[in-house]
C-alpha cells in the first residue's frame, strides 16, 4: 500500500515538473519570438533609412550633373567664370594656355578626378581669353588652379610646387592637395601625402616671362611654343 502511495506521489510530482517545464518553455519561446521581433522590426527600419539616404544621394547625384559636375569641361570666357562658381558650392578652375604643356600634364589628372569626385565642378579657362579675371585673381604663373568655395576662391594651386616639383606626379597627389584645401571629400590621411617618384633627368624650372595680349605671365614650364 505504501509503495503505490509513493507511486502516485512520484507520477504526481512528474507530471507537476513537466508541467511547469512547458510553462517555462513556452515563457521562453514567448521571450524569443518578442526578441526576433524587435530584431525584424530594427532591420526594416535600418533597410528604410538606406533606402533613404540611397535616394538623397541619387537625387543629389543627378543635381550635380545637371549642374556640369562629372566633367571636366572648357567655359567660352571669363563672363562664364562667375555664373558657374555661383551655381556650385565646391569648383576648382583652371587657367591654362594651350602653349604650356604642364597645362596639359594637368589637363589629364583634373579629367580623371572630375569624374571620380562629383560632388565638386571641374573646369578650365584659357587665360587669354580671361585678362580681367586673371589680373582681379593675380593669375601670374600657368598652369594655375583656383579653388573656390560657395563663390569664393579659398585658395590656389600655383604650378607644380605643391604636387612634388616634378612632372611625374600621380593622380593622388594632387587629389590629397585638393583635400587639403577642402575642395573635395578625401577619403584618404591628409598628414601623408602621396609618395612621388621623380625620373631621373625630369627637370622642375622656370622660363622668361612671356606676354599675352600685354599681360606678362610666368609659365612653370621647360619650353612654351607661342
Amino acid at each position: 500500500m505504501a509503495s503505490q502511495s509513493m507511486e502516485v506521489v512520484a507520477k504526481a510530482l512528474e507530471q507537476q515538473m513537466l508541467q511547469s517545464a512547458r510553462i517555462v518553455e513556452e515563457k521562453l519561446d514567448g521571450e524569443l519570438e518578442k526578441l526576433e521581433r524587435m530584431d525584424e522590426d530594427e532591420l526594416e527600419r535600418l533597410k528604410e533609412r538606406r533606402l533613404e539616404a540611397l535616394k538623397k544621394a541619387q537625387k543629389q547625384k543627378q543635381e550635380w550633373i545637371s549642374k556640369g559636375h562629372g566633367e571636366y569641361r572648357e567655359i567660352p570666357s571669363e563672363r562664364d567664370f562667375f555664373p558657374e562658381v555661383k551655381d556650385s558650392k565646391s569648383v576648382v578652375c583652371h587657367f591654362y594656355r594651350e602653349s604650356t604643356f604642364r597645362c596639359k600634364i594637368l589637363d589629364k589628372h583634373l579629367a580623371i578626378l572630375a569624374k571620380k569626385h562629383l560632388e565638386t565642378k571641374f573646369i578650365k579657362l584659357n587665360v587669354e581669353k580671361a585678362p580681367f579675371l586673371a589680373e582681379r585673381l593675380k593669375i601670374k604663373v600657368l598652369p594655375t588652379l583656383a579653388l573656390v568655395k560657395d563663390g569664393k576662391t579659398k585658395d590656389y594651386i600655383v604650378g607644380f610646387t605643391d604636387l612634388g616639383n616634378t612632372d611625374e606626379f600621380p593622380t593622388e597627389m594632387l587629389e590629397w592637395r585638393l583635400g587639403c584645401s577642402e575642395i573635395i571629400n578625401y577619403s584618404g590621411n591628409l598628414l601623408e601625402p602621396p609618395t612621388v617618384r621623380q625620373k631621373s633627368g625630369s627637370k622642375f624650372t622656370k622660363v622668361e616671362k612671356k606676354t599675352i595680349r600685354g599681360k606678362g605671365y610666368d609659365s612653370d614650364s621647360d619650353s612654351d611654343e607661342d
